[in-house]
């Protein structure tokens, strides 16, 4: 029984009233009652939600497997990933024989048991390549013939579905023999959702932070942090740029807020009124740099959303660039 959430840790995660482990064997179907009444609609807090957990609104149920051992007595798990190489921009297929856990642990402490392929787009998956993943995972007989087949239908899953990842963990052997791919993770690619109305019907608003989908509606990007210093920022690196300023400086910054190169008054508006609902603001950083974004256009909108919002916190604006002589003079903030 596995609870239902966006987040990772859930097996090793803790329920608010103190109900431990996000995912359960059930081995009656009293202890299954028992376990859904205890999960559902209860709190679970892991390593990736944060202090304030999410909420479980649905439990998945699959069957147990039958988990094999190693000569050396560890559990028969293995790791397998397709996640998009961003020095290259070839899809990269990443196997290990630690499965189970983090792979960034893995990564940090042997990087010698992590083997990745590279995909040329161009071409795809060579029969080689996964021929190279089951080598690397040490399988051999009907195995070696599985784990081939498991990655190449992974692979066409990932290419098809325009996948940014997809990570299998762990892909374990049972005691039957079986490769069984036991937990899996998808992120697909927002930009080409419009192909894919089967994947956008699986979208959950529910796990989903409600300011993160107000901000998409506006064309903005936002994400939420644990901090208390909102940033308003245009382009992606420059918004990067400020939050490591602000945590250099002993500041936290409370969200990520790239307003983009060609916003408009109401998304400047919106992009305040955004993060004014969140409780924890305490003052708020405008850092824009306009190439093709109009000053003017950021100016206009926070005078505005400071008469809809009636701002009472304390408010910092670094305009340069297009047009920014004609923004500054007007603007009270310059009084």
């Amino acid at each position: 029984m596995k609870s239902q959430i966006h987040a990772g840790g859930r097996g090793k995660g803790t329920f608010t009233d103190g109900f431990k482990g996000g995912v359960k064997f059930s081995p009656t179907k009293e202890k299954a009652l028992e376990n859904a009444k205890a999960m559902l609609g209860n709190t679970l807090v892991t390593a990736q939600t944060g202090e304030a957990g999410r909420k479980v609104q649905t439990i998945y149920f699959t069957e147990a497997a039958n988990l094999g051992k190693r000569p050396d007595g560890r559990d028969d798990e293995y790791y397998l990933a397709i996640l998009l190489d961003r020095a290259s921009s070839f899809p990269v297929i990443v196997a290990s024989t630690e499965g189970g856990m983090e792979i960034e642990h893995v990564a940090h402490h042997t990087p010698e048991k992590i083997f990745k392929v590279q995909v040329d787009p161009a071409v795809g998956l060579q029969a080689f390549q996964a021929r190279q993943i089951a080598f690397s995972l040490g399988f051999s007989g009907d195995l070696f013939k599985q784990c081939v087949t498991l990655v190449t239908k992974l692979y066409q899953f990932y290419w098809e579905k325009d996948c940014a990842m997809v990570e299998v963990n762990p892909l374990l052997v049972t005691k039957e023999g079986k490769l069984l791919a036991l937990d899996a993770k998808v992120s697909f690619d927002d930009n080409a959702l419009f192909r894919h109305p089967d994947v956008v019907a699986l979208r959950d608003l529910n796990e989903e932070d409600a300011k993160e989908i107000e901000a998409s509606k506006f064309g903005l990007s936002y994400i939420a942090l644990d901090g208390n210093i909102a940033c308003l920022v245009n382009g992606a690196g420059l918004a990067m740029s400020t939050m490591d300023i602000i945590q250099h400086f002993g500041g936290s910054p409370a969200n990520f807020l790239d307003v983009g190169g060609g916003a408009t008054k109401d998304q400047v508006t919106a992009a305040f009124k955004i993060i004014l609902g969140d409780a924890n603001v305490k003052g708020i950083l405008v850092n824009i740099f306009g190439g093709i974004m109009d000053c003017n256009v950021i100016a206009t909108g926070i005078i505005e959303a400071i008469k809809e919002t009636g701002l009472k916190l304390p408010l910092v604006v670094r305009l340069e660039g297009n047009n920014v002589e004609a923004a500054r003079p007007p603007s009270p903030l310059r009084a």
